[in-house]
């Protein structure tokens, strides 16, 4: 399974067709994706080969997989009708999904990939992949602070699971998440009375940061 994608939307906005003719060619059925004939507008997989009225339009593409460190101040998103999208600092050929999205003022790991089992098995809150952040605070850490962190915390929406969180400087604290609630640790710091000065996620699941700085990217398999 792979990052699916809708054969129109595709036509038009990177293939260059027109609404007009990506509706035509459908109807007129002139496509072809994998041997198979499309006779409506449907959904396929980003690795697929496509031809159209019996010129290839797009040829079979493997998986890819690719780590990516999202800067501050860009938002988790390839919509460019958003200012600060992921299209403004990462140039990819492919549609990529993305698994681990960050808010806006986070930075760190994302994964990208068009294998959508994957991206799917690294996004599901059942499968509890791990996600492992470096966060600052506004405020000197507390023994007391990282208890209840660790313990779970009432963030309104709900409480959070126990986490491992260790305490690296004075205003500097490491935490490994298995869930994915939005701006999760944001609202557990404050509900304790910090702030979150600085987040970096460095880790999602065996997939680490390491020596990537804001805006590199690099491969991998898996």
């Amino acid at each position: 399974m792979s990052f699916r994608l809708n054969i129109k939307y595709y036509l038009v906005h990177s293939l260059g067709f027109t609404n007009k003719e990506a509706i035509r060619a459908i109807e007129q059925r002139k496509l072809v994706v994998n041997g198979a004939l499309i006779t409506e507008n449907s959904e396929f997989d980003a690795t697929s080969e496509i031809y159209y009225d019996g010129k290839l339009l797009k040829a079979n593409t493997p998986f890819t997989y690719i780590a990516f460190y999202k800067p501050r101040g860009i938002e988790t998103t390839h919509n460019q009708t958003i200012s600060n999208n992921l299209t403004t600092v990462f140039t990819f050929d492919t549609h990529l999904g993305f698994a681990g999205r960050l808010d806006k003022e986070s930075e760190g790991l994302l994964i990208l990939s068009n294998d959508g089992k994957y991206i799917q098995s690294l996004s599901s809150p059942f499968k509890e992949k791990e996600k492992e952040y470096i966060v600052t605070v506004n405020k000197p850490i507390t023994i007391e602070f990282i208890t209840l962190m660790g313990a779970g915390v009432d963030i309104i929406i709900c409480k959070t699971l126990p986490c491992f969180i260790e305490q690296l400087t004075e205003f500097e604290f490491k935490i490994i998440l298995k869930e994915g609630k939005n701006r999760q640790i944001r609202r557990m710091c404050k509900a304790l009375g910090y702030l979150v000065a600085r987040l970096i996620r460095i880790r999602i699941d065996s997939i680490c940061l390491n020596e990537l700085q804001p805006g590199e990217f690099r491969a991998f398999k898996i």
